[in-house]
């Protein structure tokens, strides 16, 4: 597990990965900053005071507070992000570990489903592991464990779902579930890390479709 978490690190810049990377990191940020205008019109809409300046004010103050609050917001968006582009990364990684056993593309349909599932429950999560901050302790516990748990799930059925129907990757995952707990946390703890975690869809596709070929060459030997 440590070695394909840092094969999947050291790929992220590579020339294969770099097209990538650029349509990922837009995308990503341009959904957060959507998120973030959005927010701010929507919690200065119900504030109404009668200096500009105070308004103004207001306004940094809201700005800076969502700023700091769409850092719990990096790991549900990087989920809804990687439905869009895992296949174009996971065939990059596929073909160097195992030239003649490439999966199959998923359907648009599903892999934005998947993903927009879990981006959704990664959303509750990380509202109460900010609600968690106030509790010493527990905060950075509660975060790394919920992601771990989600995003291991979910890169692990991406990758996995291009090679068998869902029923059996469930099955699958159900099965090796605490490892695949184990093999979230280097994904979580990448997420935790500003800036670098706007990267995860790409390390954390590189990482599963490793994991995954481990785990089918463990359970399906030639």
């Amino acid at each position: 597990m440590i070695l394909a978490a840092y094969a999947a690190a050291q790929k992220i810049f590579t020339p294969p990965f770099r097209a990538v990377l650029w349509k990922t990191l837009g995308f990503t940020l341009l959904i957060l900053i959507l998120i973030w205008v959005g927010l701010d019109k929507f919690l200065i809409s119900f504030v109404a005071v009668p200096y500009p300046w105070l308004a103004t004010t207001l306004s940094i103050l809201t700005g800076i507070g969502l700023v700091f609050g769409l850092a719990f917001l990096v790991a549900p968006v990087s989920s809804l992000v990687a439905g869009f582009y895992l296949d174009e990364l996971a065939d990059i990684v596929e073909r160097e570990i195992s030239p003649g056993h490439v999966g199959t593309a998923l359907p648009v349909g599903l892999a934005v489903r998947v993903s927009g599932v879990f981006a959704l429950v990664s959303v509750g999560v990380n509202i109460i592991a900010l609600l968690l901050l106030l509790i010493p302790g527990v905060n950075l516990i509660a975060f790394i464990g919920a992601n771990a748990y989600l995003l291991g799930r979910e890169y692990f059925e991406l990758a996995a779902l291009r090679y068998r129907p869902l029923a059996e990757v469930q099955q699958m995952r159900k099965r090796h579930g605490l490892y695949l707990f184990i093999c979230g946390l280097p994904i979580a703890a990448f997420v935790s890390i500003p800036i670098l975690n706007l990267l995860t869809p790409l390390f954390a596709t590189a990482f599963m479709v490793q994991i995954h070929a481990r785990m089918e060459r463990t359970q399906f030997p030639k």
